[in-house]
């Protein structure tokens, strides 16, 4: 990959990452299904003035935008909200590639290879580890809908494999657009919020993680991934995927101090091999058997 392409993965990994810290200062004061509703009405508008509609169905635009922007991201700031640290959310939420791959076995009879089967239990002992330790000292209720927001990123994934190509800028803006609506009516009821208004103005810190949630976090980093991805093969991006967590856990210790339990860490230690062993087991295993394999 070119220098200019490494730096732009890395780019997208830090705002991925420090996105989850941007969500907890917003939530801070906003209730978490109003914010998410926020950061879609502000990376939609004003971009679908200026952004053709997708030559697609708008049945795939709204099935995606609901299940990545409604349940995937509401729940997760519902977490955040409810007490899970950033950093550890930032973690969590990456058993997302673990769930699209069961969900692809599943619904599209893609087979799994043995390093993914030994990485997706690497990292769900991870979260055994974890959960052990939350509940311990915290409720179990945020890392639950953390772990459950996972779950819906892989559904959403599979939306966006089985839906025609098309150009990710326009199907940005226009699938955030399906967003705010069943939010803001979601929030009146289960939040007591008046439809899509907060209870006083924001302040200045929360303002700011709106915009940095709606429009380098919404619209350049996920407009980014997918250049990346169609520039080059999977296996030279989805690796910078594992530096979103270094951020997020970076950004959690610096901003607001946030320190994790040793069963916390080891959970972590094991989701990261797992990822690893995800991303980086096939290639690691075929070099082997080449070295290892070759006659004396």
């Amino acid at each position: 990959m070119p220098i200019r392409h490494i730096a732009l993965a890395i780019s997208v990994a830090a705002i991925y990452g420090l996105a989850f810290v941007a969500i907890r200062i917003g939530v801070e004061e906003i209730p978490p299904l109003l914010l998410t509703g926020y950061r879609y009405i502000f990376a939609a508008i004003p971009l679908v003035l200026f952004v053709p509609l997708p030559k697609i169905p708008w049945r795939w635009l709204i099935a995606f935008g609901l299940m990545q922007g409604a349940v995937m991201f509401g729940l997760l700031f519902m977490s955040i909200a409810a007490g899970l640290p950033a950093g550890l959310a930032s973690v969590v939420v990456q058993m997302q590639v673990f769930f699209t791959i069961a969900f692809s076995a599943m619904l599209m009879s893609e087979k799994i290879s043995p390093m993914q089967a030994l990485g997706a239990l690497t990292a769900f002992a991870g979260i055994f580890a974890i959960g052990v330790g939350r509940a311990s000292v915290a409720p179990l209720l945020p890392f639950a809908l953390c772990l459950a927001s996972a779950a819906a990123w892989g559904v959403a994934n599979m939306i966006a494999k089985a839906m025609p190509n098309t150009e990710p800028l326009p199907f940005v803006a226009w699938s955030s657009l399906v967003v705010p609506i069943p939010l803001f009516a979601v929030s009146a009821m289960v939040e007591g919020t008046t439809f899509g208004l907060p209870a006083h103005m924001p302040s200045w810190p929360v303002i700011g993680s709106i915009a940095f949630l709606a429009w380098p976090t919404t619209v350049y980093a996920f407009t980014a991934w997918v250049f990346l991805l169609r520039a080059h093969s999977a296996a030279r991006v989805t690796p910078f995927a594992l530096l979103i967590p270094v951020f997020g856990l970076s950004g959690g210790a610096i901003a607001f101090g946030e320190r994790l339990q040793m069963l916390s860490i080891i959970g972590i230690c094991l989701i990261f091999a797992g990822l690893a062993v995800n991303v980086f087991g096939e290639a690691t295993h075929r070099r082997l058997r080449l070295i290892f394999g070759r006659p004396g």
